[in-house]
């Protein structure tokens, strides 16, 4: 009736009451009772807003690529935003007379992709596939001091990278060479593998030829140490041979000596006792045989004696008429040969 009615903002909604061109109320969460006809009201959304891209871009080496991501922004100014953009409620206290407020993502984005494009173009593909840490990092920075969102009165809260990928193209190339270079590094280790295998087993026979000569070295060193020791066994064995023989030849040098000595003792006393009996023998021829039978007799046994008396009893037995021999004559003689 008469054209009152009646608006209750919520509590993230920014309420600007303006009547006849002149701001009369404005505030979170208001409530009043206004006149359709000459107050109008602005509702500025005050909560955090959210907004995917994805963008098409082209890297420093002329390729596609696609980056997607995620914004949150937050408008801190209701006053500034006001004032730039149309927030003004239709009549029916709901829907807005403008497509401002719908289209205040696409203008958040439009700066996200300018600052994210003028970093991508100076890049590389195969670099910019790996900035997307990086990437988001330089966005947020570079919104913070930009003008447009400042006079808007808009802060960025956070940029998100979700996705840099290359046309399915490329993708299948990058693909291609990753897998290639993949194999190859597979190759390079199974080479390295097979070069560590075959120089293992080189050094294996290497220590197997060296221990095998060393052993051989060894070997033939007591092979030497023994044909050495055998010689010096023979030398000294043909040393002592030799000392032995010269003894022996010493000792029959001596023993030859000794036989010449001995000899010409022998002949010097067989030519003394020839000399000896030669003057014997002289001397007995100028004694006369009765004088020699005495002495021969004196230097005889008892025996001897008797011997020699039967044998002259013997020579004259025709003389004799008659001999009386006593047995105690015989038993005498027994007793002493006994």
């Amino acid at each position: 009736m008469f054209g009152i009615r009646y608006y209750k903002a919520d509590a993230s909604t920014y309420a600007i009451k303006t009547n006849n061109g002149k701001v009369q109320q404005h505030g979170r969460g208001l409530s009043f009772f206004y006149n359709a006809v000459s107050t109008s009201i602005a509702a500025v959304p005050m909560n955090v807003k959210e907004a995917p891209f994805i963008f098409y871009l082209q890297t420093k080496d002329f390729q596609a690529l696609t980056v997607q991501g995620q914004i949150s922004y937050q408008i801190t100014d209701a006053m500034k935003i006001g004032q730039m953009l149309n927030f003004t409620l239709a009549k029916d206290g709901v829907s807005y007379v403008s497509e401002d407020p719908l289209h205040l993502s696409d203008r958040v984005l439009r700066i996200v992709q300018s600052a994210i494009q003028g970093q991508v173009q100076s890049t590389e593909l195969r670099q910019a596939l790996t900035i997307s840490q990086d990437l988001s990092q330089f966005v947020r920075e570079q919104a913070r001091s930009d003008a447009s969102l400042q006079a808007l009165g808009i802060e960025l809260l956070e940029v998100t990278i979700t996705a840099i990928e290359p046309t399915p193209e490329t993708s299948r190339a990058l693909e291609a060479e990753a897998r290639e270079l993949i194999l190859k590094e597979a190759d390079d280790a199974i080479y390295a593998r097979r070069k560590s295998a075959v120089e293992q087993e080189r050094m294996i026979r290497e220590a197997e030829l060296n221990t095998t000569l060393v052993v051989q070295q060894k070997e033939q060193e007591i092979e030497e140490s023994r044909i050495e020791n055998e010689r010096t066994l023979l030398r000294a064995k043909a040393a002592t041979e030799q000392e032995r023989i010269q003894a022996q030849i010493a000792e029959e040098d001596q023993r030859k000596a000794l036989v010449s000595i001995q000899f010409e003792n022998r002949q010097k006393e067989a030519d003394a006792e020839a000399y000896a009996t030669a003057a014997r023998m002289n001397a007995f021829k100028q004694l006369p045989v009765e004088h020699l039978k005495a002495i021969a007799l004196a230097q005889m046994q008892p025996e001897q004696l008797m011997a020699l008396a039967f044998e002259g009893l013997a020579q004259n037995a025709n003389k004799i008429g008659e001999l009386t021999i006593t047995p105690d004559l015989f038993s005498q003689l027994l007793k002493k040969r006994a």
